[in-house]
C-alpha cells in the first residue's frame, strides 16, 4: 500500500513558514486591491477579527519574553568566563550593535522608507513624542522602577529590561556559589526562567505559524484603504535595510578587522561559509556549529570561542539593530507622518541594545523585538490601528530582511571574536588570520 496522504492540517504545519507568510502578504494585498478598486474600503468585522486576534498574540508575548530571555541570557555569562576575555567580547558586542541602530536609523532618515496610509494617528505621536523628548537625566533615572510589579503590569519596556538584566548577573554569581544551598535553589530559579523561555518561544513558533492568516488580513486591511500605491514602500524598507547591513560589514567589520590586524582575505574567506549558512537558515544558533568551525580555522583558541560565539548568537544581533532603525522609522512615518525626533532615536539606540542581549537567534526573532522597540517608545503595536496594519506590511516581507540581518549577526560574532582572541594572544601559532 502506499503512503497515507497527509492530512491538511498537517500539509500547512509542515509547509515552511517563510512561503506561507509571503503567499499570505500576496493574496492579501491582491484582494485588498481588488477591494479598493471596487471601492470597499472595510472588512466585515469577522474577517478583520482575524488580523486583530494576530496582533493581540504578539504583544501577549513583549514581556513574558523579555524577562524570561534577559534573565536566562544574563545568567548565562558564568562569571568564571567574564574576565579579560569575557569583559572585552561582551563590550565590543553592545558598541557594535549600538552602531548598528545607528545606521537603520542613518539608512532610513536617507531613505525614508514609508506608506501613504489612510487615517494617520497624528494625536498619537504627539503624545509619543513629548514622552520621547522628555530631559536625558529623567529618561536614565526612569529606567529604574519603583515597582516591578508596577513595570510589568503597565509594560514599560525599559524598566522591565532594567530588572532583568540585574536579576540574571545576580543569578549568575550566585549558581556558582560555594554554598551549596545557594548555588542549588540559583540553578533551580534558572531551569525555571529558561523553562519560561522555552515555553515563549513554543509559543511564538506557535503564533509564526498562524502569522501567514494574521498578515493576509492585515496587509489586505492597508491595501483596501490605500490601493495598490503602497506596494512601493516595502521594496524601500528592504533596499534601505541591506545597504544598511552593507555598510555595517564594510565600515564597522572591516574597521574593526582593520585595527586589530587581521589579514582581510583569509578572514572572508573562511566567514563565508557561516555567512551563507546565516543567510539560508535565517538562525544564529542553527549556524553555530559552522561559526565555530570556521573560528578553529582561523586560529582562535577553543577557550575564546567556545565561550564567545554562543555568547554572540545570544546578544550580538547587530543585523536585527540595523533593522530596528529603518523599520522604526518605516511605521513612524508610516502611521505618524512625521520623522522620529532625537529623543526618540537616543531611546530607540539604548532599547535596541538592550533589548538584542535577550533577542534569541531563531527565525523572525527580528520582529518580535522590533513590537518591543514600539512599545518602548509609547507607540505600541495596538489591534486595529493603522500601527497593526503598518507592521503587518514589514512582517510580510520579514523573513527577506531576516535573512540578511541573520547573516550579519554571524559575520559579527565571528569578527568581534577574532579581533579579541588576537589582541589578547589568544590564538594559535599557525593562524591565517596572523
Amino acid at each position: 500500500m502506499g503512503e497515507k496522504k497527509k492530512g491538511f492540517f498537517k500539509a500547512y504545519l509542515e509547509f515552511n513558514v517563510l512561503y506561507k507568510i509571503l503567499i499570505g502578504l500576496a493574496v492579501g494585498a491582491i484582494v485588498g486591491i481588488i477591494l479598493a478598486s471596487c471601492n470597499v474600503t472595510a472588512l466585515p468585522a469577522w474577517i478583520s477579527m482575524f488580523g486583530t486576534i494576530f496582533t493581540r498574540l504578539l504583544k501577549m508575548i513583549i514581556i513574558p519574553m523579555i524577562v524570561g530571555s534577559l534573565v536566562v541570557g544574563a545568567s548565562s555569562v558564568s562569571p568564571a568566563n567574564v574576565g579579560k576575555v569575557g569583559v572585552r567580547i561582551i563590550i565590543i558586542y553592545l558598541i557594535t550593535s549600538a552602531i548598528a541602530v545607528v545606521i537603520g536609523l542613518i539608512m532610513g532618515s536617507i531613505f525614508q522608507p514609508h506608506a501613504e496610509l489612510a487615517a494617520v494617528e497624528k494625536l498619537a505621536a504627539d503624545a509619543a513624542g513629548k514622552v520621547a523628548d522628555t530631559n536625558v537625566w529623567s529618561v536614565i533615572y526612569n529606567i529604574i522602577p519603583t515597582s516591578v510589579l508596577s513595570s510589568l503590569v503597565s509594560e514599560t519596556v525599559l524598566q522591565v529590561i532594567f530588572f532583568s538584566l540585574l536579576f540574571g548577573m545576580c543569578l549568575s554569581f550566585m549558581k556558582v556559589s560555594k554554598d551549596e544551598r545557594i548555588a542549588r535553589i540559583s540553578n533551580t530559579m534558572f531551569d525555571i526562567f529558561d523553562c519560561l523561555t522555552e515555553i515563549m518561544l513554543k509559543i511564538v513558533a506557535g503564533i509564526m505559524q498562524y502569522a501567514p492568516i494574521g498578515v493576509a488580513v492585515l496587509i489586505c486591511e492597508v491595501f483596501a484603504k490605500n490601493g495598490a500605491k503602497v506596494a512601493g514602500a516595502l521594496g524601500t524598507v528592504t533596499l534601505a535595510c541591506y545597504f544598511g547591513y552593507i555598510l555595517h560589514v564594510v565600515l564597522v567589520y572591516g574597521g574593526i578587522l582593520k585595527l586589530g590586524g587581521i589579514k582581510i582575505g583569509p578572514f572572508f574567506k573562511e566567514a563565508s561559509v557561516p555567512f551563507i549558512t546565516a543567510f539560508v537558515t535565517r538562525s544564529s544558533n542553527g549556524t553555530l556549529p559552522k561559526t565555530m568551525q570556521a573560528a578553529d580555522n582561523l586560529g582562535v583558541d577553543k577557550e575564546v570561542y567556545a565561550f564567545s560565539l554562543p555568547l554572540g548568537a545570544t546578544i550580538n544581533m547587530d543585523g536585527t539593530a540595523c533593522y530596528q532603525g529603518v523599520c522604526s522609522i518605516f511605521l513612524v512615518m508610516s502611521v505618524y507622518g512625521r520623522m522620529l525626533t532625537f529623543g526618540e532615536m537616543g531611546m530607540l539606540v539604548l532599547l535596541a541594545t538592550l533589548a538584542s542581549i535577550g533577542t534569541a537567534g531563531v527565525p523572525g526573532a527580528g520582529a518580535i523585538m522590533l513590537a518591543m522597540c514600539m512599545q518602548g517608545l509609547n507607540m505600541p503595536i495596538t489591534p486595529g490601528t493603522t500601527m497593526a496594519g503598518a507592521y503587518a506590511m514589514i512582517l510580510g516581507v520579514d523573513a527577506i530582511l531576516d535573512m540578511g540581518r541573520t547573516a550579519l549577526n554571524v559575520f559579527g560574532d565571528l569578527t568581534c571574536t577574532s579581533v579579541v582572541a588576537k589582541k589578547l594572544g589568544f590564538v594559535r601559532k599557525d593562524a591565517i588570520i596572523l
